[in-house]
């Protein structure tokens, strides 16, 4: 006797037997399609049995397309994104209401037949025949399921969803082959679970699950008998019978639904009239995709997750496979994104410049000896909607990531590199060097790293203000952002060196484009991004080994095997030493230097301030032992406006320089995000001084005339004069008439 299947359906050899006939064969592909039966036999009998053998004998069945969670590193939701909403759940976990009502009105013999349905077939062909068209389909469960496969795979290419549902011969003849093999693999109950998991529901819903929480705002295992009805009938056409636009229509199909399960049996008649005398009533959960839904104004960075995901060689060698995955989705990824700095750096973002003021700022931290980025803010909000303000370009990052075109100036804040640069060829701290406010020295007199000269043009610089001459050893430039300065200095240390080492701590380019081996590079006249600058400045925290920026820790695939991530990689940028010595240098700008507004008074801290060419980008970038942040203040939009005499948040400046308005953003994103029961301190060294400095300060003390905290634009002279207010033309803090050629606009810049 032959050997059945579970469901009562027949072996692989008994449905081949079945097909061989071509009569029988064209019926069931002809029932199907929008052919008239005499019309079309000849070609069927012609043409697909022969074809028939050379069908690929095994199904691929690509996984589902699901949600993907993005969480942060405590494991809290930041984000939920798909391509399709769908939540693949197992035949337990539906309700046998769900269960019975699709088999009623799709495919009631479903436990009945095998892949193909041959009665079913006989009394569509019979009434097509009468219409001299598809007046009626026969397609099982089981046909629709892989045709649904066929369309997944598609996915969102056009192309491919119309080669997938096209009406012809050879289409359906895979279809029957595919739907042979599915039978024999997979069984009944399997195909059943697979075809409630991949079906369309409507509303963005794909798979039972997301329809049940979309409609219902329930899980699928709890559905009632009129709701299980009502999903089952949207199958047919989601659209006309969509019940949040059409309840009418959507209340008739219902019905239908309940009459038929009657019919077959799986429920009582009392049951269906209860059922259907019941109202519909939803609970619509609107659905909430991407990272525009992400928690205090994470959208940010989890759009950097998702631009990790599609650009990283890990997850993929082609843009097509790392699309793929992404796309597929059913991820579990958890970050590295620190809830309580995020907080932070988006209340700090927000605190002092407004989502709708002209200029914008951006707020990055990252954990120093592991790289990891903990929190990315910005003033205005993530998202589409212009007239809300809202944007999607993060000024944190790299082009290539989401960010600007080419990243900002960094102005002084570049400084600290070169200072790095000259201590590791062994320059000592105390080196002075004295100038007037005006130098001009000659770029053939710097070397760029193939040893040719930078330059056959004179350099001409100068410090911000007049008064800002006489000698200064390494700590005092740092402090108080001496230009001509820090000119000698890489002239000594070597321009080559200073870009060595600027590379080292993984400064680079927002646009990835080569860093520019200019004299100017030593006063910020090279651009980079924010994420960039905080990393480097990490380095000089983790006492001079520099760690590669990472924002996932780990990724879980829907079955719950991990997904390989990039790791950071950390190498030794500078020696121990060098680092400790920055370390207590720039400790010197907070506590008394350009970046007082700055400072943190319960712990070590240090940082440095950097203004560009007529004020059009404002940094403070600064640091404890366990945390690196770098704030950038600026015109995001369009042609980069200056930040003169300008009100930002509220308040209005005469002039914005990284001490006054990016300094305070720091402190705020800093103080939120430490723990203040952590309090590790720098690696105490001891840093010598130029003679000359040394006596001059200690008289400085002794008299009571130390920096006053406050503006850095607004510093005492050698005599103690101050000039407020002033208002300084192009080209006297470095305007693009400064005559150097790093970065977009010249190269000197302020402190």
């Amino acid at each position: 006797m032959p050997k059945k299947r579970s469901g009562g359906g027949l072996t692989t050899t008994q449905q081949a037997a079945k097909f061989v006939g071509v009569a029988a064969l064209s019926g069931a592909v002809l029932a199907g399609i929008a052919l008239p039966a005499a019309g079309a036999l000849g070609l069927a009998a012609k043409g697909t049995v022969e074809g028939f053998d050379e069908i690929p004998s095994n199904l691929k069945t690509p996984p589902l397309s699901q949600r993907t969670t993005i969480q942060d590193r405590d494991g809290g939701t930041i984000a939920t994104v798909y391509s399709r909403d769908r939540t693949v759940v197992p035949l337990k976990d539906i309700s046998p209401y769900m269960q019975d009502a699709i088999i009623a009105i799709e495919d009631s013999r479903f436990y009945e037949h095998g892949a193909v349905d041959l009665k079913g077939i006989l009394r569509a062909m019979n009434r097509n025949v009468q219409v001299g068209g598809t007046a009626q389909g026969a397609s099982t469960l089981t046909q629709q399921y892989v045709k649904n496969v066929f369309v997944e795979e598609a996915g969102d290419d056009p192309e491919k969803v119309a080669e997938a549902t096209q009406q012809t011969l050879g289409r359906k003849v895979r279809e029957l082959k595919y739907a042979i093999q599915v039978e024999e693999e997979l069984g009944k109950k399997k195909i059943l679970e697979n075809y409630l998991n991949i079906t369309f529901f409507g509303q963005q819903a794909y798979g039972v699950e997301a329809a049940s929480q979309r409609y219902f705002s329930k899980h699928a295992k709890d559905l009632k008998l009129e709701e299980a009805a009502l999903l089952a009938g949207i199958v047919q056409s989601p659209s006309r019978y969509d019940p949040v636009n059409d309840t009418e229509e959507a209340t008739k199909r219902r019905n239908t639904v309940l009459t038929r399960m009657a019919a077959v049996k799986s429920i009582s008649q009392a049951e269906a009239d209860k059922a259907m005398e019941t109202p519909i009533k939803l609970k619509v959960s609107r659905p909430k995709n991407g990272c525009i839904t992400a928690v205090s104004g994470s959208g940010f960075f989890c759009d950097y997750v998702r631009k990790t995901i599609l650009t990283d060689p890990a997850f993929g060698k082609t843009d097509e496979e790392r699309a793929k995955l992404w796309n597929l989705g059913g991820l579990t990824i958890r970050t590295t994104l620190d809830p309580r700095a995020q907080k932070a750096a988006n209340e700090a973002a927000t605190a002092r410049v407004n989502k709708d003021d002209k200029f914008a700022a951006s707020v990055v931290q990252v954990q120093p000896g592991s790289g990891k980025i903990l929190s990315m803010g910005q003033s205005r909000p993530y998202g589409l909607d212009q007239k809300q303000n809202e944007t999607v370009l993060n000024l944190a990052v790299s082009n290539k990531m989401g960010g600007s075109t080419y990243g900002f100036q960094v102005g002084s804040t570049f400084k600290p590199f070169t200072a790095a640069a000259a201590l590791e060829k062994g320059i000592s701290p105390a080196t002075t060097f004295s100038s007037d406010w005006k130098m001009t020295l000659q770029e053939r007199d710097f070397r760029n790293c193939s040893g040719s000269p930078a330059g056959y043009a004179p350099w001409e610089l100068q410090n911000e203000l007049e008064s800002e001459k006489g000698t200064w050893d390494m700590t005092s430039a740092l402090g108080k952002s001496i230009n001509t300065y820090f000119a000698m200095l890489e002239q000594k240390a070597g321009l080559c060196e200073t870009v060595e080492m600027a590379k080292k701590v993984g400064y680079e380019r927002g646009d990835g484009k080569k860093i520019g081996e200019y004299p100017s590079i030593t006063l910020g006249g090279e651009v980079s991004t924010p994420l960039s600058m905080a990393g480097a400045y990490a380095a000089f925290a983790n006492r001079g080994t520099y760690c590669t920026p990472i924002a996932i820790e780990s990724i879980k695939d829907p079955q719950g095997k991990k997904i390989p991530v990039p790791k950071t990689s950390c190498s030794r940028a500078m020696s121990e030493r060098t680092a400790d010595t920055i370390n207590q240098m720039l400790k010197g700008v907070v506590e008394d230097g350009t970046g007082t507004q700055a400072g943190l008074s319960d712990r070590d801290n240090a940082g440095k301030t950097g203004t560009t060419n007529d004020r059009k980008d404002a940094w403070f970038v600064g640091y404890t032992p366990n945390l690196s942040t770098a704030v950038w203040v600026g015109d995001d939009v369009g042609e980069k406006s200056s930040m003169f005499n300008v009100t930002i948040g509220g308040q209005y400046y005469d002039k914005v320089c990284g001490g006054c308005l990016p300094g305070p953003i720091w402190r705020i994103a800093m103080t939120g995000a430490l723990n203040a029961s952590e309090t590790p301190g720098f690696n105490p060294v001891s840093v010598p001084r130029g003679k000359e400095k040394e006596d001059k300060e200690k008289g400085d003390r002794d008299r009571g005339r130390g920096r006053d905290r406050g503006d850095e634009d607004e510093k005492p002279g050698d005599d103690g004069n101050r000039f407020p207010g002033i208002e300084l033309p192009e080209g006297v803090i470095g305007g693009p008439g400064g005559g150097g050629r790093g970065g977009q606009d010249g190269g000197q810049n302020g402190p």
